[in-house]
């Protein structure tokens, strides 16, 4: 009997946890309850695709597999295509057993069976040993001859016969996280793919929009098996492991130890992501964070909103001062990448109220500010609330909102054509020289990613499929374009007007050079004359010396200034305007692990060194 596990990412970097997970608890159970006299076990193999993929190519690999059993795992962002493809694979696979799993069919199970009649059966819960236990009834009715029997199996919803109304069976108990084996064996499959990993389940808190405020059984893994499984990851030099902890700190002794452990056993290139809840880190927590290597750690924090009223509403409970502070303390030794989330269309908050969120989060710093929208989801208890805060949402998936009593339509669109511009300024790194000088023009970081917005508008630009060269472009034509009258520029400058947008492209020239060595120059980088034999010199005295450029030993003189950039700025030295040009070598063999920056020398040129920094 073979058992086919199928899951839809959204992306080919990710890997589904969940399915893995299933066939290790599976493969174990069938390790430890086989009959002696039995001489095979079912066969469980796993295929994974991804939304970008065609239906017919999914149907086409799920086919050939000729499975007797198909689970798939339903989400938002895969529900529309596996609507679309169990009715097909009703048809070319009659006799299979089609099974549902996941977080988009675990709630209203009655009208889940209804939507889905080509559907066997759905688990609900967590699967693991749900899974083993129905695929254990299947293989017994397959190799017995027996009728099955599926009345006893917990945590699942099923029709006895075609005729019959579904059932619903109990609630499956929760495993302890020790019970649930390590779902990697090997990981050839996984290179170039992000590797999820769980140390916890359940969650302490209690937010309206989240699935996992359902879930208050919260519990761990032991620290014997999880750095066993962390040895696991490092000794393969895995680049990422993302834990998928609801609040990774939550458990401060859970915490430390895995911190710890981590910090002590470095492989120099894995990274681990957590999910924190940033106002209750203690001070034990932040010091050890602040301390480790660049890169070994990234922090998602969830903020959602910074309105008082708002959060309450939500039943989420946030020091905002102490955030804020525990933020900064975070961000201070630049060794950790801190991504902040904001929920737009939460209750109490309406545009203007949600500028000022903006505003506030964007203040923390953080290296990245996702906007995401307020979805609501199956389960969730925000659901039951939507009829009092006038929330109207898609009937697809993700199931996202349109509108609230505090936020029209076209302000949603709106907040949409804020959330490209931040993507594209902001959250790509690309800019955050030239940005950084920007705020200090504009009223505030919302009023600038509105501007841009409609900048973008007016000039009938379109904002995805654009090229990151012609970003910078559009940039320097905003900035061209803004009234000066009302610009309180920072500089002490002879011309105001044309050295504000002199000093504009020679930061736009660096931070375009810093990401990348580009083969095309932009024709906004300065242009100044002289002086290119004393780099020549320079370049000629580096490869003997390897003073400044280290890890370029070997390279001549011509090949040092091909795999290095080199640029001249006049007005951007030290924040202030500068009556001599200054020479910036960018080092790309010196990468900054949180800004993804070439690290900035300044050529010694009139015996005057300097190094400027690591991040530019």
């Amino acid at each position: 009997m073979k058992v086919l596990l199928v899951a839809v990412n959204a992306k080919y970097i990710h890997s589904n946890l969940a399915i893995y997970s299933l066939k290790a608890y599976a493969d174990r159970y069938f390790t430890e309850n086989r009959e002696s006299n039995a001489s095979s076990t079912p066969q469980l193999v796993i295929k994974e695709y991804t939304i970008n993929q065609q239906s017919e190519s999914i149907l086409k690999g799920i086919y050939l597999e000729r499975p007797d059993v198909i689970a798939l795992s339903v989400y938002i962002w895969n529900r529309t295509i596996i609507e679309g493809l169990l009715p097909e694979l009703r048809k070319v696979l009659p006799q299979a057993k089609l099974w549902l799993g996941g977080p988009e069919v675990s709630f209203d199970l009655e009208s889940q069976m209804q939507h889905f009649p080509m559907i066997n059966g759905i688990m609900y819960g967590e699967g693991e040993a749900t899974f083993a236990e129905l695929i254990d009834q299947y293989w017994k009715c397959e190799t017995l001859t027996l009728a099955e029997d599926l009345s006893m199996i917990r945590g699942i919803v099923y029709r006895p016969s075609e005729i019959d109304s579904p059932v619903t069976n109990l609630p499956r108990p929760v495993l302890a996280m020790d019970e649930i084996p390590f779902p990697y064996k090997d990981l050839k499959d996984f290179d170039n793919r992000i590797i999820y990993y769980e140390t916890s389940r359940g969650c302490p808190f209690s937010c309206a929009y989240c699935l996992s405020s359902v879930e208050k059984k919260l519990r761990f893994r032991s620290m014997t098996n999880v750095s066993k499984e962390l040895t696991f990851f490092l000794n393969n030099n895995v680049k990422q492991v993302k834990f998928v902890d609801r609040t990774f700190n939550c458990n401060h002794e859970h915490a430390m130890k895995i911190l710890c452990f981590i910090q002590e056993n470095d492989n120099g290139v894995t990274n681990f992501h957590f999910e924190i809840a940033g106002d209750i880190l203690t001070e034990e927590e932040i010091t050890l964070i602040r301390s480790l290597r660049p890169g070994l750690v990234q922090l998602e924090l969830g903020v959602q909103s910074t309105n008082p009223k708002t959060l309450e509403a939500i039943d989420r409970r946030t020091d905002l001062d102490i955030l804020k502070k525990n933020c900064e303390l975070l961000l201070e030794p630049r060794n950790v990448h801190l991504h902040l989330d904001l929920i737009a269309g939460l209750p109490y908050e309406n545009r203007e109220r949600f500028a000022q969120s903006f505003n506030e989060v964007f203040a923390m710093n953080g290296d990245e500010l996702q906007l995401g929208f307020l979805k609501l989801l199956n389960g969730a208890p925000m659901k039951n609330m939507a009829k009092e805060h006038g929330i109207l949402s898609t009937d697809e998936p993700p199931y996202e909102i349109l509108m609230t009593k505090y936020l029209s339509y076209d302000d949603v669109l709106h907040l949409k054509e804020v959330e490209e511009m931040l993507e594209n300024y902001s959250n790509s790194g690309q800019f955050n020289h030239t940005l950084r000088q920007l705020l200090k023009e504009e009223e505030s970081p919302f009023a600038l990613f509105e501007n841009l917005a409609a900048f973008y508008k007016k000039k009938g630009y379109p904002v995805i499929s654009v090229s990151r060269l012609r970003r910078y472009e559009i940039l320097l034509e905003y900035l061209e374009e803004k009234d000066d009258r009302q610009i309180a520029v920072k500089y002490n400058l002879r011309d105001r007007e044309s050295c504000r947008i002199e000093t504009y492209k020679e930061l736009l020239t660096l931070d375009y050079y810093l990401r990348e060595n580009a083969k095309k120059r932009p024709d906004f980088a300065p242009v100044i004359e002289g002086r290119e034999q004393e780099v020549i010199d320079f370049f000629r005295e580096e490869a003997q010396m390897h003073e400044f450029l280290h890890g370029y030993e070997g390279y001549d003189a011509k090949q040092l200034q091909k795999m290095t950039h080199t640029e001249t700025f006049c007005h951007i030295l030290s924040g202030d305007a500068s009556e001599t040009p200054c020479k910036i070598i960018f080092d790309y063999k010196r990468i900054h692990p949180i800004t993804k920056a070439a690290a900035l020398i300044r050529i010694p040129l009139h015996k005057e060194v300097r190094l400027t920094g690591e991040n530019g």
